[in-house]
């Protein structure tokens, strides 16, 4: 679009939303200054010891899922291998894996490739991410993801015990699942995962800006992402020409660590491949997103609770709230990580779902022992 005609379309409402556009590039602008400082100091030339993994290019068996409004969901399963823990183990577990938001099943990458012996695993991609089918723009919301995890259970588990994993939305996925079917847990949940994720309260995280500033970029933020989704052939333009400011946004908020670049570059890709405009249908229900309600029911099983120390999108603080609802839950705070934690920190992440898994197991044979 030329300045003239840009001139031509600037009725009142646009401009405001083209200076609520560069108000927010500003305060992101801001934010960036200091993170942007600490990457690049601690930057050093090194070797990409990732250069060679396989990013996005492990799969699976795909299973057909339909969800409650017929949009097709992409749910692939890995079967455990023969001879392995869960093979010998005969008890049919299946660990469902949920993803973040703008991410998708690729995510989990270091997950599908160390835990296989742990049980049957499924991952999938929510709705309108990755290579699921793009859903109806109202049918964006945490309540929904919810129903289409009920699908994605029936689909690839409609039998035996099963543990819930989910990262950052994928975790409300998994609070939203708990609040349809509270029965469940106890029951047929036996054990879940919350990895860097909320029970509610996203439009109070600072994002690493001043408490003031971020509470504004908050308030706008949606109205700010609706603009670029109407303008979404331009964006999408822009950000396949490629970014260096969009990977450091990437590496400030994904990581708390120099991680090798390929790794950085593989989650960029991940957030670039979201339409701009999926990024604004789910922004809202983010940022109204409250389950703490949820909670009762997975305080019945074996829970983890898993953060970087690092998360700037969200924080510690939001881990502890969890707990304080599920008090007995494991808490683990992983030095030096950041928001991608299941990638960045995934020898210590990849451990800790053994071990919950494993007392899961454990749990499940004192209760046959007792009933024998």
């Amino acid at each position: 679009m030329s300045s003239q005609d840009l001139f031509r379309a600037s009725t009142p409402g646009r401009v405001a939303g083209i200076v609520g556009a560069l108000g927010a590039a500003a305060a992101v602008g801001a934010a960036i200054g200091v993170a942007a400082e600490r990457v690049l100091v601690r930057r050093a030339i090194r070797p990409d010891e990732e250069r060679d993994e396989p990013f996005g290019l492990l799969r699976g068996e795909v299973v057909p899922v339909l969800a409650t409004d017929g949009t097709p969901l992409h749910v692939e399963l890995e079967e455990p291998p023969e001879g392995s823990l869960a093979d010998r183990a005969g008890d049919g577990l299946t660990i469902i894996f949920s993803h973040g938001y703008a991410l998708e099943e690729d995510s989990w990458h270091y997950q599908r490739r160390d835990l296989r012996a742990l049980g049957r695993l499924v991952f999938w991609d929510q709705r309108s991410h990755g290579r699921s089918g793009r859903g109806p723009a109202e049918n964006a919301t945490i309540d929904q993801l919810g129903r289409d995890l009920e699908a994605v259970i029936a689909a690839t588990a409609p039998t035996g015990p099963i543990v819930l994993v989910g990262h950052s939305m994928g975790g409300m996925t998994v609070m939203s699942y708990a609040s349809l079917h509270p029965e469940e847990f106890g029951e047929r949940v036996r054990g879940v995962a919350l990895i860097a994720t909320s029970s509610g309260g996203l439009a109070g995280v600072p994002l690493g800006m001043p408490t003031s500033m971020a509470k504004w970029f908050h308030g706008v933020a949606p109205g700010i992402a609706e603009q670029l989704a109407q303008r979404k052939e331009l964006v999408e333009r822009g950000r396949k020409a490629g970014s260096d400011i969009a990977y450091l946004l990437t590496k400030v908020y994904s990581f708390g660590s120099n991680v090798p670049p390929s790794l950085t570059g593989f989650v960029h890709k991940m957030i670039s491949a979201t339409p701009i405009d999926v990024v604004a249908e789910f922004l809202p229900t983010l940022e109204a997103h409250d389950k703490r309600e949820a909670l009762a029911a997975i305080s019945r099983v074996d829970t983890l609770v898993l953060v970087g120390d690092d998360d700037l999108l969200l924080p510690v603080q939001h881990s502890d709230e969890i707990v304080r609802h599920v008090p007995h839950a494991e808490l683990i705070v992983i030095p030096n990580g950041g928001h991608m934690v299941m990638l960045e920190r995934y020898p210590e992440v990849n451990q800790h779902l053994r071990e919950l898994v494993a007392r899961v197991r454990t749990n499940m044979a004192a209760e046959k022992q007792e009933t024998a």
